[in-house]
């Protein structure tokens, strides 16, 4: 009853993030709850074990300064509890959700995360905000990403924003905060998809984290029982802040792309020569009086890549003698012959009916899924090879745990 002893200003000036001194009591009943704590400046510590309500255990504990808390055999007792738990990976995944958002809202303090005796999190205190963040989304976030940083009156707003090309099929790399508090706020959300509205498809999710400084009186942060959810003093004007700050500073970083553009795609798409039958030299005439040209076609695989520094086009090396070379309808390339490449992810072309601009990774992706199609429409599986020298990809533990899940599925491909 702490809070009722509090003025009413003084409770609106609360900054910590709150306690909710009944959720341990209601752990500690249905569960095993071990709690050691020693007080900064004290010799010694003292232990606690309740065991579904009932203490079992009281004495003095050898430990640092500081609390621990550690509970086992949930709802080992109450099995009705216990069927509608959801499966380990789950649980595993909603707990290590929560210790990374309270990580990346607390720099200045390091975390340790352990499951099944694999370290999954660990993150030193002090570090800077971008770091830390990058440590715990993506390490590519770091090279593909842009600061945050707009002051508006007492109103803050900094962070980590990935650029438009660095970005998911899901919203699940997301993190936003209020005073230091994690929030899966809908105005919050919505500024983020506001913002990115004109740079991102409408199945695309950006990656970023925001941190929100605002004056204590002005945000309501009991509004949802696990306060995952505030109320602005001012909604319009925390929207506007949040969609203005990400829009200035992704227009202002540089235009990179966040991913290398792939070999494959752009070797799809280039002009390439074909070689003339009864080529003559440059100094001799055409019979036809024709000046041959490369003919813009999808090229074969193996072809050996150019490079971005040379034009996207080939040209034509000299002139050369056509003996039976039908011209080339340009009705039977609808997506044009390629000019040009912006910011190494778009490829200009030109077509009969104006100017074409593709997306070059949407287009690869494209091609390897109907080349996939293609190949196992005969037999059911497309041809597979395994690889000399295996090739390594980092992924996040819940990415881990996912493909885990799903190896039993991919192994039929």
């Amino acid at each position: 009853h702490a809070t009722s002893k509090l003025p009413d200003e003084a409770i609106e000036m609360v900054e910590t993030l709150g306690f909710r001194g009944e959720a341990l009591p209601s752990i500690a009943s249905v569960a095993r709850v071990t709690i050691e704590s020693r007080p900064q400046g004290s010799a010694d510590g003292w232990k606690r074990v309740i065991d579904n309500g009932a203490l079992v255990e009281e004495g003095p504990a050898a430990l640092p300064p500081g609390t621990r808390v550690r509970v086992e055999q949930l709802f080992e007792k109450i099995p009705a509890r216990r069927k509608f738990l959801r499966s380990p990976r789950s649980e595993w995944a909603a707990a290590s959700d929560v210790v990374r958002r309270l990580a990346m809202a607390r720099p200045d303090l390091g975390f340790t995360l352990e499951h099944d005796g694999r370290r999954s999190i660990q993150v030193r205190g002090g570090e800077a905000l971008e770091a830390r963040v990058a440590q715990l989304v993506a390490r590519e976030l770091a090279g593909n990403s842009v600061e945050v940083d707009l002051l508006r009156g007492e109103y803050h707003l900094t962070g980590i924003a990935g650029l438009p090309t660095y970005n998911r099929g899901v919203a699940d790399h997301q993190y936003l905060f209020v005073n230091g508090r994690p929030v899966k706020d809908r105005l919050l959300i919505g500024a983020v998809r506001g913002a990115y509205a004109d740079m991102l498809a409408r199945d695309r999710h950006a990656v970023l984290a925001l941190f929100l400084q605002v004056p204590a009186g002005e945000v309501d942060v009991n509004v949802h029982p696990a306060k995952s959810e505030v109320r602005f003093r001012d909604p319009a004007f925390v929207r506007g802040m949040v969609v203005s700050g990400l829009r200035h500073a992704l227009s202002t970083g540089d235009q990179r792309s966040a991913q290398a553009p792939s070999a494959s795609a752009m070797a799809a798409w280039q002009a390439e020569p074909i070689s003339p039958v009864g080529a003559a030299s440059p100094s001799q005439g055409s019979i036809f009086g024709q000046t041959w040209r490369p003919e813009p076609r999808v090229s074969e695989a193996g072809l050996a890549w150019r490079g971005y520094e040379q034009s996207v086009m080939a040209p034509p090396q000299a002139r050369a003698e056509i003996a039976a070379e039908p011209v080339v309808d340009a009705a039977k390339h609808p997506l044009g012959v390629a000019r040009g490449q912006v910011s190494n992810t778009y490829i200009v072309a030109e077509a009969e009916d104006g100017l074409v601009i593709v997306d070059q990774h949407a287009a690869h992706e494209r091609l390897v899924l109907e080349r996939l199609r293609s190949a196992g429409a005969g037999q059911g599986t497309a041809p597979s090879q395994a690889l000399l020298i295996p090739e390594v990809v980092e992924l996040e533990e819940v990415a881990c745990d996912r493909l885990e899940e799903a190896s039993a599925k991919l192994a039929e491909f």
